[in-house]
């Protein structure tokens, strides 16, 4: 399930946060300024999961937002609907075809994940350990390793163009890695707070807290 993966592993992605001196911190800073100017953010995106020998690949897409502190919402269009919405107390996932929500703590299902890097707030160098990655694909990136052990990821990799966010590489445990990348990026747009409220649907289980 594409918006459980993206949960426990760390798919949307719910923060994003003086100058670091010299052309090697370039990226981290960009990573820093782009936080601290970005409140709120849309952007639709492509997900890709790649296994570790490269040949099982599935593929979604849909919409992201995000609006700090603490909320988010991943929404999955294709192949499959899917939802996940962080209302900056809980994280409730949606999954209609199996009409069940799954609801947890904000604290306990973000962790050091990407959806606390986008959407949290705090010192992103206390709950990761960042470094250059160097120019790939036209994207200036920052890689960030979680700090703590029981992330269910080894590293992330943030793909910067100019000062837009455009991409986020996530590698796993499994040797798997999911690809992302954002289209029509809005920054600082405003958003409707019902848009982070979910209520779940009549007749759907709901698990969790």
């Amino acid at each position: 399930m594409q918006l459980r993966r993206f949960l426990a592993l760390g798919v949307f992605a719910a923060g994003l946060l003086g100058f670091a001196a010299g052309a090697q911190a370039a990226a981290i800073e960009k990573l820093h300024q782009f936080l601290d100017s970005t409140k709120s953010m849309r952007a639709d995106f492509t997900q890709q999961v790649v296994s570790r020998d490269g040949r099982s690949r599935q593929q979604s897409s849909g919409v992201m937002m995000f609006a700090r502190p603490g909320k988010f919402r991943w929404q999955v269009d294709k192949p499959y609907a899917q939802l996940l919405v962080g209302d900056g107390t809980r994280v409730w996932m949606h999954d209609p075809d199996l009409r069940q929500v799954t609801v947890r703590r904000m604290g306990d299902a973000l962790g050091s994940t990407p959806a606390a890097l986008l959407a949290g707030e705090g010192v992103l160098e206390k709950r990761f350990a960042l470094k250059e990655a160097g120019t790939t694909d036209g994207l200036e990136w920052v890689e960030a390793t979680p700090l703590a052990a029981d992330s269910g990821f080894d590293r992330l990799r943030i793909g910067f163009a100019g000062n837009d966010l455009r991409a986020m590489e996530l590698f796993d445990n499994f040797g798997q890695t999911t690809q992302l990348r954002f289209f029509r990026f809005e920054r600082n747009p405003a958003l409707a707070p019902t848009l982070f409220r979910f209520s779940a649907p009549p007749g759907n289980d709901v698990i969790g807290d």
